[in-house]
């Protein structure tokens, strides 16, 4: 194939403006290169059709190779290689133990705790209000996923301002306060298997994740190791924070679309659509985690060699006209015309997603409800400078 665009990830066009520049080479070609110095040249696929092909074809896996790790302790190494880094029976088997968590009922479950965390994280955000402004992303957007993780997995209160400290380095990013927070994570996520062991729920207690996989283990000693036990936990502090980047961006892009944000607040039963829609298009991800490839492939007329990594455009794809109805315009008034790709697809489609559709929803059914003014701050949104995911530094707004 001749024409395969190339995008270079230190392009600020690239950087600013994700999907005008996918989308640019969407519509030249089903395939493109992506480039980042220092690194071997990426195959991104660009039209919905390819990437969900892609993203379900086993001939593409993730491999340790799919991420860059940071240095830690030796005494973490055990527990670095997560759930997303394993691909077929080996995969199937941890994500079938940890999937009954993470169901759409299982998510309705946790709503009203979602609820008392959303309304608490409000009641307190005057207080962090300077000259009437005050940061969504810091003081609400980023605590409330980890509260969320907390309650699931069933950490008691005098544990959570910990918590709540990796759950801010964690959003904040790759970097060094990301890596010294990995070896904390996993000290907590050991401490908490070691107390809910010796203390499991009783009575008419709810039961947690951990009390689950504690008993899927004990029964079935072979399905689970400590490790593995372990490992699931400190993953789930790793992918439960993509929410507050996704609510985030709703906030702040729906402040800025007017005609959006009324049709919003003049019918809440909305809700479920904008969500859906949001994360169609300003959700987080624009690159889905690399796969490789297992052998030699023939895509679009691109000769892929085994061992190429090959990754798909989500800012592209969630973008098609192929598949969506002007899919530049947001509407939350839109019918679920086919499905994005902001939770991925296939094998490794986000675990979490239903996890994650909720608390996206009523964080912003209640922002709408008790704040009526809401505006965006003098200062403007801030936003990372970061080529794989579409974040905010900061969300200054009004009261």
């Amino acid at each position: 194939m001749a024409d395969i665009p190339e995008l270079d990830l230190t392009d600020p066009e690239v950087v600013g403006d994700p999907f005008t520049a996918y989308g640019r080479a969407r519509e030249r070609s089903p395939i493109a290169r992506v480039l980042t110095p220092g690194l071997p040249p990426l195959w991104t696929l660009t039209r919905h059709e390819g990437a969900r092909a892609m993203l379900a074809d086993a001939r593409f896996a993730i491999t340790s190779g799919s991420f860059l790790r940071p240095d830690v302790p030796e005494d973490c190494l055990p527990y670095m290689r997560t759930m997303s880094e394993m691909d077929g029976p080996e995969h199937l088997r941890l994500r079938r133990l940890v999937a009954p968590a993470f169901t759409a009922r299982r998510a309705l479950t946790l709503r009203p705790a979602i609820e008392r965390v959303v309304e608490r994280l409000l009641d307190e955000l005057p207080g962090h209000a300077g000259d009437g402004v005050v940061d969504l992303l810091r003081h609400f957007a980023t605590p409330l996923p980890m509260e969320v993780i907390c309650e699931l997995v069933g950490v008691p209160e005098e544990d959570r301002p910990r918590w709540r400290e990796f759950g801010t380095l964690v959003a904040a990013g790759a970097g060094p306060g990301f890596a010294a927070a990995i070896p904390g994570i996993m000290a907590g996520a050991r401490e908490a298997v070691a107390r809910r062991r010796a203390a499991p729920p009783t009575g008419d207690a709810p039961s947690d994740l951990l009390a689950d996989l504690i008993r899927a283990q004990a029964e079935d000693g072979d399905r689970l190791s400590d490790t593995e036990l372990v490992t699931l936990v400190w993953h789930l502090v790793l992918a439960g924070q993509t929410p507050a980047n996704l609510i985030a961006n709703a906030v702040h892009v729906l402040l800025s679309e007017p005609a959006q944000l009324r049709a919003l607040r003049a019918d809440p039963g909305l809700m479920p659509r904008a969500v859906e829609e949001l994360t169609r298009w300003c959700g987080p991800i624009l690159l889905t985690v690399p796969r490789h490839a297992s052998e030699d492939v023939e895509l679009y007329g691109a000769a892929i060699r085994a061992g190429d990594a090959v990754t798909a455009s989500v800012a592209a794809a969630n973008r098609d006209p192929r598949v969506f109805e002007d899919p530049d315009r947001l509407d939350v008034t839109r019918a679920r015309e086919a499905t994005h790709l902001g939770f991925a697809h296939g094998a490794h489609f986000c675990l979490g997603a239903s996890l994650a559709r909720v608390e996206t929803g009523v964080a912003l059914s209640a922002l709408l409800r008790r704040l009526p003014d809401l505006a965006a701050g003098p200062e403007g949104a801030r936003r990372a400078p970061d080529p794989g995911t579409w974040r905010l530094t900061s969300l200054p707004v009004t009261l």
